[in-house]
Protein backbone atom coordinates (compact mmCIF):
# COMPACT_ATOMS: atom_id res chain seq x y z
CA UNK A 1 0.00 0.00 0.00
CA UNK A 2 0.74 3.20 -0.80
CA UNK A 3 1.51 6.02 1.99
CA UNK A 4 0.20 8.67 0.31
CA UNK A 5 1.01 11.81 2.88
CA UNK A 6 4.72 10.42 2.65
CA UNK A 7 4.60 11.50 -0.72
CA UNK A 8 6.10 15.10 -2.15
CA UNK A 9 3.60 17.22 -4.66
CA UNK A 10 5.48 15.95 -7.84
CA UNK A 11 5.18 12.53 -6.50
CA UNK A 12 1.73 13.02 -6.12
CA UNK A 13 1.86 14.61 -10.01
CA UNK A 14 3.66 11.29 -10.82
CA UNK A 15 1.45 8.94 -9.63
CA UNK A 16 -1.52 10.47 -11.02
CA UNK A 17 -0.15 10.33 -14.44
CA UNK A 18 0.96 6.74 -14.29
CA UNK A 19 -2.72 5.96 -12.91
CA UNK A 20 -3.91 7.96 -16.02
CA UNK A 21 -2.09 6.21 -18.36
CA UNK A 22 -3.07 3.01 -16.79
CA UNK A 23 -6.50 3.47 -16.88
CA UNK A 24 -6.16 4.41 -21.01
CA UNK A 25 -4.50 1.85 -21.57
CA UNK A 26 -7.13 -0.80 -20.06
CA UNK A 27 -9.42 1.69 -21.66
CA UNK A 28 -11.50 2.59 -18.53
CA UNK A 29 -11.13 6.02 -19.37
CA UNK A 30 -10.67 7.83 -23.01
CA UNK A 31 -8.40 10.82 -22.22
CA UNK A 32 -6.69 12.34 -19.97
CA UNK A 33 -9.57 15.10 -18.69
CA UNK A 34 -11.33 14.59 -15.34
CA UNK A 35 -12.26 10.88 -14.93
CA UNK A 36 -15.53 11.06 -14.28
CA UNK A 37 -17.02 11.33 -17.63
CA UNK A 38 -15.15 9.04 -19.32
CA UNK A 39 -15.17 6.13 -16.51
CA UNK A 40 -18.98 6.90 -16.94
CA UNK A 41 -19.42 6.23 -20.44
CA UNK A 42 -17.03 3.06 -20.46
CA UNK A 43 -19.27 1.38 -17.53
CA UNK A 44 -22.61 2.23 -18.91
CA UNK A 45 -21.09 0.77 -23.03
CA UNK A 46 -20.11 -2.28 -20.27
CA UNK A 47 -23.28 -2.87 -18.64
CA UNK A 48 -25.95 -1.98 -21.74
CA UNK A 49 -23.49 -3.53 -24.77
CA UNK A 50 -23.47 -0.27 -25.92
CA UNK A 51 -20.31 0.78 -28.80
CA UNK A 52 -18.55 3.89 -27.64
CA UNK A 53 -18.20 6.35 -30.98
CA UNK A 54 -15.52 8.60 -31.63
CA UNK A 55 -14.79 11.08 -28.72
CA UNK A 56 -15.28 14.04 -31.56
CA UNK A 57 -18.92 13.04 -32.43
CA UNK A 58 -21.44 15.22 -31.95
CA UNK A 59 -24.64 14.91 -28.94
CA UNK A 60 -23.45 11.19 -28.40
CA UNK A 61 -21.23 9.08 -26.58
CA UNK A 62 -22.22 5.45 -28.04
CA UNK A 63 -24.53 3.26 -29.79
CA UNK A 64 -26.34 0.15 -29.42
CA UNK A 65 -26.89 -2.74 -32.05
CA UNK A 66 -29.89 -0.96 -33.37
CA UNK A 67 -28.43 1.79 -34.43
CA UNK A 68 -30.01 3.55 -31.11
CA UNK A 69 -27.81 6.98 -30.02
CA UNK A 70 -26.59 7.28 -25.88
CA UNK A 71 -25.89 10.42 -24.69
CA UNK A 72 -23.62 9.67 -21.23
CA UNK A 73 -23.89 12.58 -18.19
CA UNK A 74 -21.95 12.26 -14.77
CA UNK A 75 -21.75 13.66 -11.77
CA UNK A 76 -19.17 12.97 -8.55
CA UNK A 77 -20.54 13.62 -5.32
CA UNK A 78 -18.47 14.55 -2.81
CA UNK A 79 -18.00 16.86 0.20
CA UNK A 80 -19.47 19.66 0.25
CA UNK A 81 -20.28 19.71 -3.33
CA UNK A 82 -23.58 17.81 -3.14
CA UNK A 83 -25.56 18.91 -6.89
CA UNK A 84 -26.10 16.45 -9.29
CA UNK A 85 -25.82 18.60 -11.77
CA UNK A 86 -24.62 17.54 -15.10
CA UNK A 87 -22.94 18.78 -17.63
CA UNK A 88 -25.16 21.10 -20.01
CA UNK A 89 -27.42 19.16 -23.13
CA UNK A 90 -26.76 21.15 -25.79
CA UNK A 91 -28.31 21.38 -29.34
CA UNK A 92 -31.03 19.67 -27.82
CA UNK A 93 -33.69 20.52 -30.83
CA UNK A 94 -31.45 18.71 -33.06
CA UNK A 95 -32.22 15.23 -31.58
CA UNK A 96 -28.26 13.77 -31.54
CA UNK A 97 -29.43 11.55 -29.22
CA UNK A 98 -31.89 8.68 -28.02
CA UNK A 99 -31.56 8.42 -24.47
CA UNK A 100 -29.61 9.60 -21.75
CA UNK A 101 -27.81 7.66 -19.47
CA UNK A 102 -27.36 9.53 -16.10
CA UNK A 103 -25.03 8.38 -13.41
CA UNK A 104 -23.83 9.34 -10.17
CA UNK A 105 -20.97 8.54 -8.40
CA UNK A 106 -19.82 8.71 -4.68
CA UNK A 107 -16.73 10.06 -3.64
CA UNK A 108 -14.56 6.94 -4.02
CA UNK A 109 -15.51 6.71 -7.98
CA UNK A 110 -18.05 3.79 -6.78
CA UNK A 111 -21.85 4.08 -8.39
CA UNK A 112 -24.21 5.82 -6.55
CA UNK A 113 -27.38 5.35 -8.96
CA UNK A 114 -27.74 5.17 -12.80
CA UNK A 115 -30.56 5.62 -15.11
CA UNK A 116 -31.81 5.69 -18.59
CA UNK A 117 -34.35 8.29 -19.64
CA UNK A 118 -35.94 8.79 -23.08
CA UNK A 119 -35.11 11.73 -25.55
CA UNK A 120 -38.86 12.42 -24.88
CA UNK A 121 -38.64 12.99 -21.27
CA UNK A 122 -35.28 15.32 -21.36
CA UNK A 123 -37.09 18.50 -22.34
CA UNK A 124 -39.62 17.76 -19.09
CA UNK A 125 -36.55 16.97 -17.01
CA UNK A 126 -34.19 19.60 -17.60
CA UNK A 127 -34.19 23.44 -18.24
CA UNK A 128 -32.55 25.58 -20.93
CA UNK A 129 -30.26 27.89 -19.73
CA UNK A 130 -28.92 30.74 -22.29
CA UNK A 131 -25.87 31.50 -20.55
CA UNK A 132 -24.62 28.08 -21.17
CA UNK A 133 -26.48 27.23 -24.27
CA UNK A 134 -28.13 24.07 -22.98
CA UNK A 135 -30.16 22.25 -20.68
CA UNK A 136 -29.72 21.67 -17.16
CA UNK A 137 -30.12 18.38 -15.73
CA UNK A 138 -30.00 17.84 -12.31
CA UNK A 139 -29.98 13.55 -11.22
CA UNK A 140 -32.57 14.18 -8.39
CA UNK A 141 -33.71 11.26 -6.78
CA UNK A 142 -36.94 11.80 -7.89
CA UNK A 143 -36.41 11.06 -11.66
CA UNK A 144 -35.85 7.56 -10.56
CA UNK A 145 -39.52 7.45 -10.13
CA UNK A 146 -40.60 8.15 -12.98
CA UNK A 147 -42.47 5.61 -15.33
CA UNK A 148 -40.38 6.41 -18.51
CA UNK A 149 -37.03 6.69 -16.42
CA UNK A 150 -35.03 3.22 -16.30
CA UNK A 151 -32.96 2.39 -13.79
CA UNK A 152 -29.64 0.97 -14.57
CA UNK A 153 -28.21 0.82 -11.33
CA UNK A 154 -27.41 -2.68 -11.02
CA UNK A 155 -25.85 -3.01 -14.57
CA UNK A 156 -23.81 -0.20 -14.33
CA UNK A 157 -22.78 -1.19 -10.88
CA UNK A 158 -21.88 -4.98 -12.19
CA UNK A 159 -20.03 -3.28 -15.18
CA UNK A 160 -17.74 -1.43 -12.39
CA UNK A 161 -17.14 -4.53 -9.93
CA UNK A 162 -16.25 -6.44 -12.67
CA UNK A 163 -13.19 -4.11 -12.48
CA UNK A 164 -11.82 -4.69 -16.25
CA UNK A 165 -12.38 -1.61 -19.34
Amino acid sequence: MIDLQALVESELFDLFSKTMAEMQLRRIVRSSNNPVADYAESLVARALGLTLVDPSTKGHDAEDGQGLRYEIKARRVFGRKRSRQVSPIRGLDERHFDYLAGVLFNENFSVARACLIPFAAIGEVSTYRAHVNGNILHLRDLLWNRADVRDITTEVRAAAESGRG
